[in-house]
């Protein structure tokens, strides 16, 4: 939402309550016993105002604790991105490397899809893939893949390869599918254009860890549901309404504690 519509809203939501103030300054004109009829379209008219002005605008506050985190200096975000083995990652690290905020850009790991193992299958692959490159720094054979960490030196398209070269020696078949999991660090300020440039690729990450995603996410527990904001805006209009019913007596109040505050200070 840009800041001219959101002002529009504010100012729309401004005068449904100098509405609602001034039916409450008409309580004079009425019975006592339709007070509280005003006070219940005091109500309406706060939530209705509030879900249809106010609450666009409260959806967008995670954007903008997002935005002035973006401001900081010094401060980094960690993208966690799942790819295809499709994606020339060298080609995708040259092109991000040579962005303005680039960090570093590792591949961490591959993901090996296979056909759903039986125990001895299981136990057998758990003997063996550790024996099949000295570069898999760890692996986890799971249910129906197998997940592969390499080391920092080496890239998933060799550790794919080395794989698919055992797997068609044993099997007689090769494996040119994985997904690959990768790890990219940028500037803060510049989060926005590494998210344009991934998604220009069809790339999303699937995590992002730093202080930008650390403000969003606590502004966005912190927050009230769609519901109770509106009934808070419904509240609001309450508060408003109370005050025009009974501003009479408060204007004078405020004027006679405001006096007394003056001769007390003269003393």
């Amino acid at each position: 939402m840009d800041i001219i519509t959101a002002i529009i809203y504010l100012v729309l939501f401004i005068l449904m309550m100098v509405f609602v103030f001034s039916i409450g300054m008409l309580r004079q004109f009425m019975p006592k016993r339709e007070v509280i009829l005003v006070l219940i379209v005091a109500f309406l008219i706060g939530a209705i105002g509030g879900a249809f002005f106010l609450d666009p605008i409260y959806d967008e506050l995670p954007n903008v604790v997002g935005t002035i985190e973006k401001s900081m200096p010094n401060t980094q975000e960690t993208l966690y991105l799942d790819l295809s083995s499709s994606v020339d990652t060298k080609e995708l690290r040259e092109n991000l490397s040579g962005t303005e905020g680039f960090k570093s850009f590792k591949e961490t790991s591959i993901s090996i899809p296979m056909w759903t193992f039986n125990e001895r299958e299981h136990n057998y692959f758990e003997d063996i893939v550790g024996n099949i490159d000295y570069n898999y720094k760890n692996y986890t054979v799971n249910s129906s893949s197998i997940e592969i960490s390499i080391a920092d030196n080496y890239t998933s398209t060799e550790a794919l390869k080395s794989f698919s070269d055992w797997y068609k020696l044993v099997y007689g078949e090769t494996i040119s599918y994985a997904q690959v999991h990768a790890v990219l660090v940028v500037d803060s300020t510049s989060l926005d254009v590494f998210e344009k440039n991934l998604l220009e690729r069809g790339i999303v990450a699937t995590n992002i860890e730093g202080p930008i995603q650390d403000s969003v996410d606590n502004t966005n527990s912190s927050m009230l549901s769609n519901m109770e904001f509106t009934l808070v805006c419904g509240g609001l209009g309450v508060v408003v309404g109370l005050i025009g019913i009974y501003v009479d007596s408060v204007v004078p109040a405020y004027r006679r504690f405001r006096k007394f505050l003056r001769e007390r200070r003269k003393r």
